[in-house]
């Protein structure tokens, strides 16, 4: 049996800071500490392909073209301070994490890749087995991705991916947030649903709530689509605020938003990111990427050449634009 003065060593050491358990993020090459995520985009693409699951065919053996086209703007991130970014393209849309290892290691950015299912624009995106299976039968597929890798690459999921529309969530959409809820409950994961309404983003909260999950591991994607008040209201909840279209069109509007949220000290809920990235105008090849047409000429860069420079006119503190893009992010990727 063990003396009382060992057992009191052993509870002292567990305590440690030396021996506690270290965070982090999962990047497409696997696991990187918290403490060196550093600045980061929380949703942007590399290529997705919007044919839809029906037909979506992954392209196979070269993928040059790709890696020529985008690497010189990820190097331009890492010269702009970015250390990370979050890769938020679905399986059934062009999800690609090998193409995501290469250009990581060729550009030395972290990349995050997801997994779970995507359920808006009509379930277009949708396989047959999603309509068929029940949630927990979901879980066990994206726990599979999440333990064993992703398609044999052996490369891991740092979050969980859904969509949904702009009204409460139906049962689908309902199916696959319960299923998310149950790998996020196992591997802390967190979920991050693109919601094309505030309704539909109280909706998943309201979820959430009813299955005693933790409202920080909700990220409300496209938050920009609700209004000021429904984003205060889930932010003072603690779900993360993702606005997430940032582009040369809209970063007044963006300004705007972000700045209510400042008055109402809720920057430390604030996620901010372009959602760029490339389609795929011919299935199955990678030789005709064509930029997103969201209001942006270069990809990624927005937010550092108009919005930036405005909330710091503003009055919102270097500090502040530090805790967004570090250690929110941070917080929010980590476990």
């Amino acid at each position: 049996m063990l003396s009382r003065s060992i057992i009191f060593l052993l509870l002292s050491l567990s305590a440690c800071p030396l021996f506690a358990q270290q965070k982090y993020i999962m990047t497409v090459r696997g696991k990187v500490k918290a403490d060196a995520v550093g600045r980061t985009l929380a949703h942007e693409h590399i290529v997705t392909n919007f044919i839809g699951a029906a037909t979506v065919v992954d392209v196979p053996g070269d993928d040059s073209v790709a890696i020529a086209k985008i690497l010189p703007h990820l190097l331009r991130l890492k010269g702009q301070g970015i250390s990370t970014l979050i890769e938020c393209t679905p399986n059934y849309i062009g999800r690609n994490p090998a193409l995501l290892k290469k250009l990581s290691e060729r550009s030395n950015l972290n990349i995050v890749t997801n997994t779970g299912l995507y359920s808006a624009v009509d379930k277009k995106y949708l396989p047959p087995y999603a309509f068929k299976e029940n949630a927990e039968r979901i879980a066990t597929r994206w726990e599979a991705e999440w333990t064993n890798g992703i398609g044999g690459t052996g490369i891991r999921p740092g979050f969980i991916k859904l969509g949904a529309g702009s009204s409460a969530l139906d049962s689908i959409e309902a199916k696959m947030l319960s299923a998310a809820i149950m790998l996020s409950r196992k591997s802390l994961l967190p979920i991050a649903i693109h919601s094309g309404s505030g309704q539909a983003a109280i909706s998943a909260f309201e979820q959430l709530k009813r299955s005693n999950w933790k409202p920080e591991k909700l990220i409300w994607v496209h938050a920009q689509n609700g209004t000021d008040e429904e984003r205060a209201m889930l932010a003072k909840e603690g779900v993360w605020i993702s606005l997430d279209g940032v582009s040369e069109k809209s970063w007044e509007q963006y300004a705007s938003m972000i700045l209510f949220l400042k008055k109402r000290n809720l920057l430390n809920r604030l996620l901010i990111s372009h959602d760029d990235g490339w389609a795929v105008p011919e299935n199955g090849s990678y030789n005709k990427l064509e930029l997103f047409g969201n209001g942006n000429s270069i990809p990624y860069n927005t937010l550092f050449t108009k919005l930036l420079p405005a909330l710091q006119k503003a009055g919102v503190t270097a500090s502040e634009i530090d805790m967004i893009l570090r250690k929110n992010t941070t917080d929010c990727f980590s476990f």
